[in-house]
């Protein structure tokens, strides 16, 4: 089920956190569209095919490259399919700064999913069958009206991404896909302190103990089966497919 681009609703004025985060995520889409079309200078060109599928009728994520930018994708579909209905139906009595704030995490999704796509297809040479299909969600009893339940599933959406970002780092050879993790995790950690300042203004929730360790100074790192566990616990993604060549 494909999402079309939403048209929101103008914003009244421009904050310096709108532009803060507008910034980062307009500088990731350059960024990503260099590496895409720079793939004779970085060694990036076809990938190798998964491993044989023991289930062929279920979508599996493939190996190596290719199949952390299938599991980004698929991240990057669910935060941008979130952000797509929380645009389309604001929760009442939004203040201006919510809106502007959930508006650019709506873009900047919707800018992620679409470059890993294109990407994707252009680094197997548009064998489409290596390419993760356009999933389906569904999200329950989730109530896009209540401002709580939308920010807290943010919070969750975002802190679970940046997870996933740099749990995948290592997994990662081409240095020109992980300079493009790099960026987008950069992004995404934005998001997650935004989102929990919503949440909780003027605390130290933006960067809590829960978020960013005390003896470390950072944040948390999860394989690939990990977060698709917590992912699949949420029943949001109703598509499913697998990761069987994934830590």
């Amino acid at each position: 089920m494909r999402k079309s681009i939403v048209k929101v609703k103008p914003v009244k004025k421009a904050t310096n956190r709108r532009q803060f985060l507008k910034l980062g995520g307009m500088g990731v889409v350059g960024a990503g569209l260099l590496v895409a079309c720079s793939n004779d200078d970085n060694g990036m060109g076809m990938m190798p095919g998964p491993e044989p599928n023991p289930n062929p009728d279920i979508f599996d994520l493939g190996q190596g490259d290719l199949g952390v930018l299938n599991y980004a994708y698929a991240l990057e579909q669910l935060e941008a399919d979130f952000y797509t209905k929380v645009v389309n139906s604001f929760y009442g009595n939004i203040s201006d700064e919510e809106m502007q704030v959930l508006t650019d995490l709506y873009y900047h999704e919707v800018n992620h999913r679409d470059f890993f796509k294109t990407a994707i297809t252009a680094a197997v040479d548009g064998n489409t069958d290596l390419v993760l299909p356009t999933l389906e969600f569904d999200y329950g009893d989730l109530d896009f009206g209540n401002r709580e339940q939308v920010l807290t599933t943010a919070s969750v959406l975002e802190d679970t991404g940046v997870a996933a970002y740099n749990g995948a780092g290592r997994l990662i050879s081409d240095p020109g896909y992980l300079l493009l993790a790099g960026k987008i995790v950069s992004v995404e950690a934005r998001h997650a302190s935004a989102v929990r300042t919503l949440l909780n203004p003027g605390s130290a929730d933006f960067a809590g103990d829960d978020y960013v360790t005390t003896d470390t100074g950072l944040a948390a790192a999860l394989n690939p089966s990990e977060i698709l566990s917590a992912v699949g616990d949420t029943g949001f993604i109703t598509t499913p497919f697998t990761a069987n060549n994934l830590p």
